[in-house]
């Protein structure tokens, strides 16, 4: 029989591995990243000035920059770059079904969102931002230790099929981030979405899918099992499903966009056998609220 505390000890060892090589994936990933001299360049409270932009209806006439608008027609405000440290927060599908991987030359979707939470976390940490989860595990802070412990709330497994978000720790009129295959009941995402919205939190969804969830290319015999055991589903003739799966999942996509559309938030998938550079360039911009 097999000593559970050694087993344990076993478990705990090999997820501690991880570590070091998560974290280095993501610095790496973040490395190929340029974010220029200023890593926050947006409109707010500062000392730096931005630039100058014509005046819009709502604005103060405190806002006026009289010695630049005394060169034209129109008047113009002076803008100062954003100074304020801004907290975001993570969500990151950890269930058995982001376990999945079609070949073995493909990352599995949680090592891919795992990689891209952490980069996008240096990026973050980088120019200043506060880092934590949204279950509030992990208060919102900067610097290379908070990195560190977001890593290592990043290698813990969830062993049910699907996951939905734990938001009790977010922040009002913060930023959040979450990160799953969204294959599941699409009620808890909306729910917390919402919430976080009410809240004056802005937020994307990125979608994690591997191609063959995306292209269906099953044939024949087929049996479908969920990553965790728990559902499984055999056919003789897989073909005969691929148009009302694909439909399926264009019906949850544009669910997914509407949610957003509604909400203020931003949503885009990404597949596992894309860059994982040009996920992270999106990301990135999608919570600076870049526009595109």
């Amino acid at each position: 029989m097999i000593d559970p505390a050694l087993s344990i000890r076993s478990r705990a060892e090999a997820e501690a591995a991880r570590l070091p090589t998560l974290l280095a994936h993501a610095e790496h990933l973040a490395s190929t990243v340029l974010l220029g001299e200023h890593g926050r360049r947006r409109a707010g409270l500062g000392d730096d000035f931005w630039q100058y932009r014509a005046m819009q209806a709502g604005d103060s006439r405190r806002m006026i920059d009289w010695r630049r608008s005394a060169r034209s027609d129109t008047q113009f405000v002076r803008e100062q770059e954003w100074q304020i440290a801004q907290s975001v927060q993570f969500w990151v599908d950890q269930s058995a079904s982001m376990r999945f991987q079609s070949a073995g030359d493909l990352p599995t979707k949680i090592d891919r969102a795992r990689v891209l939470a952490l980069a996008s976390a240096v990026l973050l940490s980088r120019s200043g931002e506060r880092i934590g989860s949204t279950d509030g595990g992990l208060p919102p802070r900067t610097g290379s230790q908070q990195l560190a412990r977001m890593a290592d709330v990043l290698i813990t497994d969830d062993e049910q099929d699907y996951a939905a978000p734990d938001t009790r720790g977010m922040l009002n009129y913060s930023r959040a981030v979450f990160i799953s295959d969204y294959l599941s009941n699409l009620e808890p995402i909306k729910t917390a979405v919402a919430e976080a919205t009410d809240r004056g939190i802005r937020g994307v969804l990125l979608q994690i899918l591997d191609p063959a969830e995306e292209a269906f290319p099953y044939r024949g015999r087929t049996i479908f099992q969920s990553v965790g055991g728990t559902l499984s589903h055999e056919t003789m003739k897989a073909s005969d499903l691929r148009d009302r799966y694909l439909e399926r999942l264009a019906e949850r996509k544009a669910e997914l966009a509407a949610l957003c559309a509604s909400t203020g938030w931003r949503v885009h998938c990404h597949h596992t056998n894309q860059s994982a550079q040009s996920a992270l360039l999106w990301l990135h911009r999608a919570i600076e609220g870049a526009p595109g």
